[in-house]
């Protein structure tokens, strides 16, 4: 009995594994959604309210599984739509395969509906892999180093499929010339460098009197290594916030994220080491690494095109961070743990007081960071983490202190608006067995998450852990980038742009089957969370929090804020005008711990 090609790209994706694809329908794809109903909707068709959150989803499955994640689009507007979440994957290394509908081939260069040259449009996303399939026996060879590149290269590949060919009969590529079969599977490796690189750097970890360590997301897989390190070399660890959940924060030596949304121990981690090792990161804000000519430092990579960057390093090992920290430890010489390691686990200590005195402090109507800071004793040991970008992304990163088997993500490169709420819902596809939370402000909720809670309750029935909080810190401001105006800009908030409307986020989960909250009192909020945590169903917090609590850099003085809050002090609106009462009060509240200037 003959299959459609349609038939052997579903079939071939379930060979790969694939139990999911994020997607929206479109004719474009009417071959694709066919096989699908032959097949009994395996691999399964999970449905978003737009292309792009159905990328999103896909990259939300992929960074807490481990798998590739894949959707799929129709042709011309559905392939445009998935390019923010494709790119969200492409800058965060992540493993997406999209498959797109394009028009007939008969139709091709006819500027024709909905024809958009999708080879060009995605040569950048998809640049290591990116092919239209003409005839069918290019598979299944072009669904194989798809999925094996996404795979093998952490990155996004593109299948590119008209709506004619999807509806032709298969026949597989033969035993002749110009054909080109392929075979399932990747692989396992985990490349070690050589001996010569791995002894200069022992040699220079060895020499080195104040180590610092960096790890990203390439270090989650060597969480024991990393510490048998840091215990050998008496050194602290900062993270970079794509890599929050590769080592827990209860270590007192971990000293949290590092850069704009990062803690003061890690910035003075970096500011007074005098060796650095960096693991399974390309954090790329240079300006809180060591000085130049202040520290020798050592970089730890599996991607060889990714080594060198962002510092100059001496020795660059490419290699898989546990098997290349294996072949080093051995080498590496005990020291104690003397004054660098008290200072750094002191200085870690004394920041998790100086976030519980901010949380502490009075707001109108509530304190972002108390609403979060709350939130932190309360999280499962096995819960999923989003935050969104935004000023939600400053409190997940300083008041959340992952443990067990936390794991935590955003979009860590691309910074776009929105992935909160699809990471939260992609995840739940790859654990339906665990809770997951997502932090969002405001302007993501409106954005994208409204739309999204509608996808949760088509599908949260289907999950043994129904338990999907989404919490929105209410503040009816772009919250981020209203500071970031005043800091950078010496510009008071300009409202136009700025200012949102208030919705009725919990009123509207209810509409739609969910359940939820709105928060208006500080003595609420730690309530709200449990009951959101306790609840057999999709539960969405409206927290409404204070545009007045700033997201202080974790390097600034007292003098550096004061001079940032002159934007606030001579802003004319009404709303700038409620801000200034008490600002710089609240201010000296907010910072204990911080200088008057720099040490």
């Amino acid at each position: 009995m003959s299959i459609k090609v349609s038939d052997h790209i579903l079939q071939r994706l379930r060979e790969w594994g694939v139990s999911h694809v994020f997607a929206y329908p479109g004719d474009g794809i009417n071959g694709l959604l066919a096989a699908w109903g032959r097949t009994e909707d395996k691999p399964r068709f999970i449905q978003a309210r737009h292309e792009e959150m159905a990328a999103f989803q896909a990259v939300g499955y992929a960074k807490f599984s481990g798998k590739v994640g894949v959707c799929a689009a129709t042709s011309g507007p559905g392939a445009i739509h998935l390019l923010n979440g494709l790119y969200d994957a492409k800058l965060d290394h992540v493993p997406v395969v999209a498959i797109v509908g394009q028009t007939n081939r008969s139709a091709l260069g006819g500027s024709y509906q909905q024809e958009v040259d999708l080879l060009s449009l995605y040569k950048d996303v998809a640049s290591d892999f990116c092919e239209m399939v003409t005839v069918p026996e290019q598979l299944p060879n072009v669904i194989d180093r798809a999925m094996r590149t996404a795979y093998t290269k952490r990155t996004v590949t593109a299948v590119i499929v008209p709506a004619d060919v999807q509806e032709l009969d298969y026949t597989p590529p033969t035993h002749a010339f110009k054909m080109v079969p392929s075979s399932l599977g990747v692989a396992s490796y985990a490349p070690v460098p050589a001996s010569a690189d791995l002894s200069r750097a022992a040699e220079l970890l060895n020499a080195g009197e104040k180590v610092a360590v960096l790890i990203g997301q390439g270090a989650r897989g060597a969480r024991a290594q990393i510490e048998q390190l840091a215990d050998t070399l008496g050194a602290g660890v900062a993270k970079a916030l794509l890599g929050k959940d590769a080592l827990p924060d209860d270590l007192p030596y971990v000293t949290g994220a590092i850069g704009l949304l990062g803690t003061r121990p890690s910035y003075e981690l970096m500011r007074d080491c005098d060796t650095l090792l960096v693991v399974g990161s390309s954090f790329p804000y240079s300006q809180f690494l060591p000085e130049f000519g202040q520290a020798r430092a050592v970089q730890i990579d599996i991607d060889p095109f990714m080594v060198g960057l962002r510092y100059p390093f001496e020795v660059n090992l490419v290699g898989d961070a546990r098997s290349t920290l294996e072949a080093l430890l051995p080498l590496l010489e005990r020291k104690e743990h003397g004054t660098w390691r008290e200072t750094i686990e002191r200085n870690t200590a004394h920041w998790w007081e100086v976030m519980r005195r901010r949380a502490a402090v009075d707001a109108d109507p509530i304190n972002p960071e108390y609403v979060v800071h709350a939130l932190d004793a309360l999280l499962p040991d096995d819960v999923i983490l989003a935050a969104d970008s935004g000023s939600a992304a400053n409190w997940y990163a300083r008041h959340l202190r992952m443990r067990g088997a936390m794991r935590g993500s955003l979009s860590g490169t691309l910074a776009t608006m929105g992935p909160g709420v699809p990471y939260v819902i992609g995840a739940k596809f790859a654990h339906p067995d665990r809770p997951a939370v997502a932090l969002v402000g405001d302007g993501a909720m409106q954005m994208n998450g409204m739309a999204e809670l509608i996808t949760a309750a088509k599908y949260w029935r289907e999950w043994d852990d129904p338990r999907l909080v989404v919490a929105v810190l209410n503040n009816q401001d772009l919250n981020q980038v209203t500071w970031e105006m005043r800091a950078m800009s010496g510009a008071p908030q300009f409202l136009p742009s700025q200012a949102l409307p208030d919705v009725p986020y919990a009123d509207f989960a209810r509409s739609v089957g969910l359940d939820g909250v709105r928060v208006e009192k500080p003595g609420e909020v730690e309530a709200a969370w449990q009951r959101g945590l306790s609840a057999d169903r999709p539960f969405v917090i409206d927290f409404r929090t204070d545009p007045a609590v700033p997201p202080i850099p974790p390097h600034a003085t007292l003098d550096q804020i004061e001079a940032a809050a002159s934007a606030v002090l001579k802003g004319d609106s009404d709303r700038e005008a409620m801000i200034r009462q008490g600002f710089k009060a609240k201010i000296q509240e907010m910072l204990p711990g911080h200088r008057r200037h720099e040490d």
